[in-house]
């Protein structure tokens, strides 16, 4: 499992972000939702998270840049992430696969992301 903290543009604004390859999904506060576009669930979603359950009814197209390149992903909207190791509060967290999606693997030992298989263009088919 990888664990890696920065720092993530959106809208302009830094928000500190875990990449954390042990969760799933992706998650943000409220206060990063109000930028993004939004959504309501039918019925809420809920995830365990942070040692806790976790219960949300909205969710958010999360789109900003990590290290310059910009993403665009589904994440949940939920009250509370929970604090770093220096009691920093977190903002976004970036889960797996979001993570697979945009190429983006955390090096824990260097405390940085390797953005090399990031996607230059798509071919779908």
């Amino acid at each position: 499992m990888g664990r890696v903290f920065q720092h993530i543009e959106i809208d302009g604004r830094k928000y500190w972000t875990l990449f954390d390859t042990g969760a799933r999904n992706s998650y943000v506060i409220p206060e990063v939702a109000r930028l993004l576009v939004t959504s309501k669930l039918d019925r809420p979603f809920r995830s365990a998270l942070g040692g806790g359950v976790k219960e949300t009814d909205q969710t958010a197209l999360l789109e900003g840049k990590v290290q310059g390149h910009r993403i665009s992903s589904h994440a949940m909207v939920i009250d509370n992430i929970g604090k770093d190791e220096n009691d920093n509060p977190i903002e976004v967290l970036f889960g797996a696969l979001a993570m697979q999606q945009w190429g983006i693997r955390p090096v824990p030992d260097q405390e940085t992301l390797d953005m090399s298989h990031y996607p230059t263009e798509f071919v779908e088919y």
